[in-house]
């Protein structure tokens, strides 16, 4: 999955990724995932029982590009004990009275937690400089702070994976009209969509920025070809997958010997 790994030190170019790249059958990928998923499983059990690491999941995409679905197919099954999804839509006005890191921090995972970001912080280096909603002199330096931020968390214990769920402009169309003719798709359709779909060269170069300059060794970016949601969520569920792994996480033992104790009995000597 290193194709997928934007290089921190890299010159990197959006362009160059192929959003309708998908290698494999089909059918066999979707048979890996169900594997992929049953480990991941496991693995998120490990995490909420040895209360060591904590584990943070990014996910930007444009509208329309997956992820809600990786939310669903990816993390099927895991534990809802352990796992929570936070979301960021726009700020509220207490969060505006804040500095722009200030709700997302509350939302940071605990030990034993693996937490999901829909949408995130990145929002104010997308959004806000898209719509230029604060002056550019600000929100370019928030590259930096936002690095800072990854690293602080990660020096503090978080395993950090961010995804950027990649669609072409045809792919995003047609999702787009599948809602509309769908009864049971239309409350996802929002018309302010396609005012955003009309900024779309302006936000690749947006999202271009922010992977090159915030794809870091302690929190990198991926880049995931998602016009085809199989293989979105394969690539993602083999990423995180390996990801937990490599953590070497183990089941607590017990603070008591086990062989000492009778269900309905008592001790022995």
């Amino acid at each position: 999955m290193k194709e997928f790994r934007v290089n921190a030190k890299g010159a990197f170019k959006l362009k160059d990724v192929k959003a309708d790249y998908g290698s494999g059958d089909k059918a066999e990928t979707k048979e890996k995932l169900l594997a992929l998923n049953k480990e991941l499983e496991m693995l998120q059990e490990q995490l909420y029982a040895e209360h060591k690491h904590k584990v943070l999941v990014i996910l930007q995409a444009m509208d329309t590009g997956g992820k809600d679905g990786v939310i669903r197919h990816v993390f099927e099954g895991v534990n809802p004990q352990g796992v929570r999804v936070a979301g960021f839509k726009a700020p509220t006005p207490l969060e505006l009275d804040h500095d722009y890191l200030w709700r997302v921090h509350q939302q940071a995972p605990a030990k034993g937690e693996l937490v999901i970001f829909n949408r995130s912080h990145y929002e104010d280096v997308l959004v806000v400089a898209v719509h230029q909603l604060v002056p550019e002199k600000v929100w370019c330096k928030r590259y930096d702070q936002i690095n800072d931020f990854e690293r602080m968390l990660a020096e503090e214990g978080t395993t950090i994976c961010k995804f950027f769920l990649h669609i072409d402009l045809d792919e995003q169309k047609q999702r787009l009209q599948e809602r509309l003719e769908n009864p049971d798709k239309q409350w996802k359709f929002n018309p302010d969509d396609l005012k955003e779909r009309k900024l779309w060269p302006e936000y690749m170069k947006a999202y271009e920025a922010v992977l090159r300059r915030t794809s870091t060794d302690w929190a990198p970016w991926y880049v995931v070809p998602s016009n085809k949601k199989w293989f979105r969520n394969y690539v993602v569920a083999s990423i995180l997958v390996k990801t937990l792994r490599g953590l070497n996480m183990k089941y607590p033992k017990a603070d008591f010997d086990p062989s000492a104790i009778q269900i309905d009995g008592t001790a022995l000597p």
